[in-house]
């Protein structure tokens, strides 16, 4: 595909994107119990299911991350929905009261926003204009307010951070994306495994006699030095982890290496950006190309189409410690991904595709499908756009 044509295609997705439409969900909905107890099916929807309160609702974006127990839904008005856990403050309602259905944010009417980011227990939104705002826990610094003084924001805040295009939220961390040259990403929150990409995790004694390691949050976000004279295009975030791929198309990895998440051969953690080698030279990343991190694994599509995929991708069998192709996407027109703890969904062409390991219906196969798929396998009772389905990974994530 040629770079018109690649442009040509991601223009016609985002027109379609800002179209917007009606959102799908399965997986866990026993919101006191997810990621606590083992097992539980109470509640939980295996078949693809509208949510009442959305049903007309134009939804653009979704998003919840694959440590986090609360979602977040944007319409094609800008307005925010949250729903689920809430003991941080994560809904942005002002309180800590649990959310069954998605409620809008009143605190952000006043905003037309367009992307959203989810961590373990904070939200990060982006408006029209460019500005950011977060709410939740922000014990390490993660909301980018430029103050860790108080440790929980029912409210939104505003983020230290200007002419933002999109966000990305780890467990405890934030990246943001801006258009300011020179300082084309940017984070803020938890450094303990380098994923701040800063060059430290900021560790120390909490007292001189003790033994106790703490880590220092950094509540103002920062731009990544080593990135400085690149344009980073995309981003995504794992637990602790992050993959980002510049303008020219190479692909960056760092923070935990464990399971071969970072795709380095290796599961040293890395403490700054480091270049992923496989996607050098003729294996450059298309403009178009999809990029999508999971708790303990990443993803990304490379020439042709191709998805490639690294580190821990199924609870049995060894560990990917560097990119490979999934065969059994070959051919297949990839045009979203997002994975959870230990499960992968695809929008590919009209079809949605999912697989991996699950324990809450969270594939979507129905009541008499299969819980859990090694393979990739399509939607049989659905054609839906990814984009408007919403996937939720609420159990216990990798370390």
């Amino acid at each position: 595909m040629s770079t018109v044509e690649a442009e040509k295609k991601a223009e016609e997705e985002k027109k379609a994107e800002e179209k917007g439409g009606e959102l799908l969900f399965c997986g866990a909905t026993c919101w006191d119990i997810i990621g606590r107890k083992k097992g539980a099916q109470e509640g939980n929807l295996v078949s693809p299911t509208r949510l009442r309160p959305l049903v007309g609702v134009n939804i653009r974006f979704v998003a919840s991350g694959s440590a986090s127990c609360h979602c977040v839904a944007l319409d094609v008005e800008g307005r925010c929905y949250t729903w689920g856990r809430n003991e941080r403050g994560q809904l942005g309602h002002g309180d800590t009261i649990q959310r069954d259905r998605p409620t809008v944010v009143s605190e952000l009417s006043k905003y037309k926003l367009i992307k959203a980011g989810a961590g373990r227990s904070h939200t990060v939104v982006v408006t029209e204009d460019g500005l950011s705002l977060a709410f939740g826990w922000n014990k390490h610094g993660q909301l980018g307010s430029g103050s860790a003084r108080n440790e929980i924001e029912s409210s939104p805040v505003r983020c230290l951070v200007s002419d933002v295009k999109t966000t990305a939220c780890g467990a405890d961390f934030t990246v943001w994306l801006s258009s300011v040259e020179g300082a084309s990403i940017l984070s803020a929150g938890l450094p303990q495994y380098g994923q701040l990409g800063h060059g430290t995790d900021n560790e120390y004694n909490t007292k001189d006699s003790s033994v106790r390691l703490a880590y220092e949050a950094q509540p103002r976000p920062r731009a990544l030095t080593a990135l400085a004279r690149e344009t980073i295009v995309k981003v995504a975030c794992g637990t602790n982890h992050t993959v980002a791929v510049d303008s020219n198309g190479y692909v960056y990895t760092w923070g935990f290496g464990g399971y071969g998440r970072l795709g380095h051969r290796e599961q040293k953690d890395e403490w700054v950006p480091r270049r992923v080698d496989v996607f050098s030279k003729h294996n450059v990343l298309p403009p178009d190309a999809v990029i999508s991190a999971g708790s303990v694994n990443s993803a990304c599509t490379a020439g042709g189409g191709q998805l490639y995929m690294w580190g821990k991708i199924k609870n049995t069998g060894d560990d990917w410690m560097y990119p490979k192709p999934l065969m059994d996407l070959s051919g297949w027109n990839l045009r979203c991904m997002d994975s959870g703890n230990m499960h992968h969904f695809v929008g590919a062409d009209n079809s949605c595709i999912s697989w991996g390991h699950a324990q809450n219906g969270e594939l979507g196969y129905g009541p008499s499908g299969q819980k859990s798929w090694q393979c990739p396998r399509r939607w049989i009772f659905w054609r839906a756009c990814m984009l408007l389905v919403l996937r939720v990974a609420w159990a216990i994530p990798w370390s």
